[in-house]
């Protein structure tokens, strides 16, 4: 037998809960309350259902700016990209990727490279790069660095918005070829005519050797980082070497990486990125080096 127990809630409300250890009825005294009841309820539901729908379009859009794909549909910073001036170990018509020696004397700035940095950085202000601030993102290797340096203090920038990049942005390691003279470096662009898996021969003193696809990996994951840490900014990258850059314009645009050669930066080249098109000048002869999923091209 169930016992029931009625009890007022307060005199405003107007409603009786009868309530047991089974079972609990709602009882109305007025029939005013029932109305404002549905529209508590109502309220209630649609307070719920906003509340679901913005919750799920915050993590969609969270999820949306942390996934970074070749070519992007788009992009939520300006980028120039900046290869650094020549270096010691370019002056000498030497080879030098082993990171081991990125921040050594000899990987800096030769007096070549210095002129042609500052050249760039006179550019890049000329071209309004940072006239409303700028980040500069510099590989850690020592000529990259330093031209960095050179670029802030051209265009006004403090030095805590120099930002250094301590291994995504690294010379393309080129494995036995390390040490050689450059001009030997054609045969590594040959390979990578033929397949951007292709690696250089490796070698045992530390030089990793990177194909293109390897190098598309990094500068993906560098350009996933700008995306997800910044917004409406302005980024001046700036590299110790040309493949980096080659491969990652090629890469933003939708160029078969196959072709990223066709890209080159001389040393202290500055070139804004644009992602609408590749510039006249580097067009490619026919629309079958165009990719749009790299580094699948085929």
């Amino acid at each position: 037998m169930m016992t029931t127990t009625n009890s007022t809630i307060n005199p405003t409300s107007l409603i009786s809960l009868s309530s047991s250890s089974s079972s609990t009825t709602t009882t109305i005294q007025s029939p005013h309350t029932c109305f404002k009841l549905a529209v508590n309820r109502r309220r209630l539901l649609t307070a719920l259902t906003l509340s679901v729908s913005i919750a799920s379009s915050t993590v969609q859009l969270a999820a949306a700016r942390g996934l970074f794909q070749m070519p992007p549909f788009r992009l939520s910073n300006r980028y120039y990209l900046v290869r650094a001036g020549e270096s010691e170990f370019e002056t000498l018509g030497i080879i030098n990727t082993n990171p081991v020696a990125k921040t050594s004397v000899d990987s800096g700035l030769s007096e070549i490279g210095k002129k042609q940095t500052v050249k760039a950085a006179f550019e890049l202000k000329s071209m309004g790069a940072c006239d409303r601030g700028c980040w500069i993102w510099p590989s850690i290797t020592q000529r990259a660095y330093q031209a960095a340096e050179i670029i802030a203090s051209v265009n006004g920038i403090v030095r805590s918005y120099i930002v250094p990049e301590y291994s995504f942005l690294d010379a393309r390691g080129l494995g036995a070829y390390e040490g050689k003279k450059l001009e030997t470096v054609s045969q590594v662009y040959a390979s990578d005519g033929i397949s951007p898996a292709i690696k250089p021969p490796p070698i045992d003193d530390g030089t990793p050797n990177e194909s293109v696809m390897d190098v598309f990996v990094r500068v993906t994951q560098l350009m996933s980082i700008l995306e997800t840490q910044y917004s409406e900014d302005t980024i001046v990258i700036v590299s110790p070497d040309s493949d980096n850059l080659t491969i990652l314009q090629a890469g933003l645009v939708g160029l078969d990486l196959r072709r990223h050669r066709e890209l080159s930066f001389a040393p202290g080249e500055v070139r804004f990125v644009d992602t609408s098109s590749i510039p006249t000048y580097k067009q490619p002869a026919s629309a079958v080096y165009k990719c749009l999923n790299p580094p699948n091209c085929n």
